[in-house]
C-alpha cells in the first residue's frame, strides 16, 4: 500500500491506495473537492461537516444516475444481441433456401443440356 496526502476543503488527509493508484485516488478526491466547492458557492459556508455530507450524497446521486444509464445501455445491448442473432438464423435459413433453389436450377439446366445433346 502507497500513502497518498490528498487536500479536500482545504484540509489535508493521508490515504494509502494500492501502487499505481495514486493517480486516480489524487483525481477523486479532486473531483470531490470541487463538489464541495459547488456547495459552498451555492450555500456560503455552512459548515464542514455538512458541507462533506451533502457533497456525498450529491456524488452518490451521480452514480444512482449513472449506474441507471448503465442497466438501460446493457439491456440495449442484450436487445441487440438477440436481434442479430435472430438475423442469423434467418441468414442461415434463407442461404440455405438459396443454395436448394440453386442446385435445382443447376438440375434443371443439366437436364435441359441432355435433351439438347440428344436432339
Amino acid at each position: 500500500m502507497v500513502q497518498v496526502s490528498v487536500s479536500i476543503n482545504g484540509r489535508a488527509y493521508r490515504m494509502a491506495c494500492e501502487d499505481g493508484q495514486e493517480d486516480h485516488l489524487l483525481s477523486l478526491a479532486r473531483r470531490f473537492d470541487e463538489l464541495i466547492d459547488q456547495l459552498k458557492e451555492n450555500f456560503g459556508e455552512i459548515g464542514d461537516q455538512r458541507l462533506t455530507v451533502m457533497a456525498g450524497i450529491m456524488a452518490m446521486d451521480q452514480l444512482a444516475e449513472l449506474d441507471g444509464r448503465v442497466k438501460h445501455l446493457d439491456q440495449e445491448v442484450s436487445a441487440l444481441r438477440e436481434a442479430r442473432s435472430a438475423v442469423q438464423v434467418k441468414n442461415e435459413g434463407d442461404q440455405e433456401q438459396l443454395a436448394h433453389r440453386i442446385d435445382k436450377a443447376a438440375e434443371q439446366l443439366e437436364r435441359l443440356s441432355h435433351l439438347l445433346l440428344e436432339s
